[in-house]
Formats: structure tokens, sequence, C-alpha cells
């Protein structure tokens, strides 16, 4: 024992001074190897970034959300205008999508039912983020009793088929606009119910939530201010799923002339009636409707498949 202390103690003087020598303490470098603070949707918005699919998706609904407002403006024809000597006229620079059967501009009809169709996906999903989230708040909220009640109804409305209810609505009420948001609403919302009571039931338990129960906070302002910030993530993803969902369905009820009614136009009323002139070599009267219907409907699921990968608390680092 006293020999191998006697070794050490040896190796130990033959190391230098200098190798102990303490490193400067730089306040610059030491602030420049910490990662800056960053919130939530801070991290969010920059893993979002990333995802340059995700990104595309969205420039191209902020230049449809554009071109919906003022292409009508800037086209030099009305939507409802009708020329018979211009019917049926090939894309040109005078009537830059052509014109359709009754001469009329296929360009400011294309961006006038793009006001519908965001419209429609938009109150629809709005619609369905009220009744969603109240209804699926309450029940996670709650359990027990009222939970399973709750829950039943949805089931039995869940096994209903949407698109027969859609379409029985719309045939008793009458087509229209109004006619179509409530059709897509009255079972649209199950979705979203079922995915807030989900988180709910999740989180309900934990410590911020049981320290809100202490102190005597109603149920209203628990769900409001503690669950309800925690759970917007799952919540986003799928309202920007439901808007394209709805504006399908809306060019599905239109294309059958459950819809928006002459003379104004959507793009399903535009599908439909191009679809009949498609085989007379008029490309353009079905080619642009459907290709705006596809285009959003893949720019939105890009979107909410971007947003669930950017607001994944597991993903953050």
């Amino acid at each position: 024992m006293e020999l191998r202390k006697q070794h050490d103690h040896h190796i130990a003087a033959d190391i230098p001074d200098d190798w102990f020598v303490p490193k400067s303490n730089n306040q610059a470098e030491a602030e420049a190897v910490v990662r800056p603070s960053q919130s939530y949707w801070q991290d969010a918005w920059r893993r979002l970034l990333k995802n340059k699919l995700a990104m595309a998706g969205l420039t191209f609904l902020i230049f449809l959300t554009i071109m919906a407002i003022i292409g009508p403006m800037i086209s030099p024809h009305d939507v409802t205008e009708q020329k018979l000597i211009n019917q049926n006229l090939p894309p040109s620079s005078k009537h830059w999508f052509g014109t359709d059967e009754l001469g009329r501009d296929v360009f400011s009809r294309t961006w006038y039912g793009a006001r519908i169709s965001l419209f429609v996906g938009i109150a629809a999903a709005l619609i369905d983020f009220i009744i969603g989230v109240v209804y699926g708040g309450v029940a996670g909220y709650k359990g027990g009793k009222t939970d399973n009640v709750m829950m039943r109804i949805i089931e039995i409305l869940y096994g209903l088929p949407y698109l027969l209810i859609v379409i029985l609505i719309s045939v008793v009420m009458g087509p229209g606009l109004f006619t179509i948001i409530v059709a897509l609403t009255v079972t649209g919302w199950i979705g979203m119910a079922r995915i807030v009571r989900g988180q709910v039931l999740q989180i309900k338990n934990y410590e911020f939530v049981l320290a809100s129960k202490t102190f005597g906070s109603k149920t209203a302002r628990i769900i409001r201010k503690n669950l309800l910030p925690n759970t917007m993530g799952p919540i986003i993803v799928q309202m920007t799923l439901t808007v394209p969902s709805a504006i399908f369905a809306e060019a599905f009820l239109s294309f059958l002339g459950l819809g928006i009614q002459p003379p104004y136009a959507s793009w399903g009323s535009m599908a439909s009636d191009g679809l009949s002139t498609i085989l007379s070599g008029h490309w353009w009267r079905l080619f642009f409707p459907a290709f705006f219907i596809s285009l959003t409907m893949f720019s939105f699921n890009v979107l909410g498949d971007g947003l669930q990968d950017a607001l994944d608390p597991k993903l953050r680092r």
C-alpha cells in the first residue's frame, strides 16, 4: 500500500502545472453555447418552417386567400356577365381561363368559387370547433355518468351515414350557402369532440388542474384557462383537416346541384358544367375548378401533417 502511494505521488509530480490552469470565464463564450429560450409556439413555428412541403401548402393557401379577395376585382369581366358571342372561348389574353357556354369569364368565376369554398370550409371548421370543444371538454372533465351519456349520443350520431344526412338536409331545406353550412356541421363536430375529450381525460388530473380545483375555480374557468390551452395543438391540426373535408363536401353538393345556384359559381358547379363539355374539347372548363379543388385539399392536408409534427411536444428539443 505504501509503495502504491509513493508510485501515485511520483506520477502526479511528473504532470505539468499548466495542465490544471482554470479556463477563463468569458461571458460572451458562455452565452454563445446557451440556446435562447423559446416558448412552445415559437419552437413549433421554427419546426414548421423546416417542413418545406407544409410551408409550400401554407404559401399556396395564402395566395388562394388573396386571390379569392381580389381576383374578381382585377378581372375586367363580371362573374355573372353573359355574352353568347364569347361562348366557349379557350384561354387567351382577353379571357385568361377561357369562357363557358354562356360566355361568362372562367377566371372571374374561379376566384368567386374560391370565396365560396374557403368561406364554407372556414365556417364549418369554426362551428365544429365551438361545438366540439364545449361538448368534448365537458364530457372529458365531468367523466362518470355524464361522460357515458354524452359519448353514447356521439356514437349514435357517428353511426349515421354522414353523406346521406348532408344530402337529406340539403333536399329538405333547399339548396343554398346557409343550407350547406348547416348540413356540414350537423354531425361534423363529432370528430373534434372526441379528440378534445381524449385530451382532457389525459390532463385533467395534472397538478395545475387539481390546484385550480382546490382554490375553488368553476368548471367553465378550469376548462377555459387550464385545459383548452394545453389541447390546442391537436385542435388546430383537426381544424386544418376539417376545412378541406368541408370544401370537398361543398364541391360535391354543388356538383349534384344542391349547392350554390346560378348565376353565382362554386368550384363544384363549375366542374359539373365542365364535365358535360369535356368531350367537346372545352377542357379548360373542367380543368381549372378541378385543379384548384385538388390543390387546395392537398395544401390543407400537408399543412395539417406539418402542424401535427410541429405541435407534438414529444418532438420538442
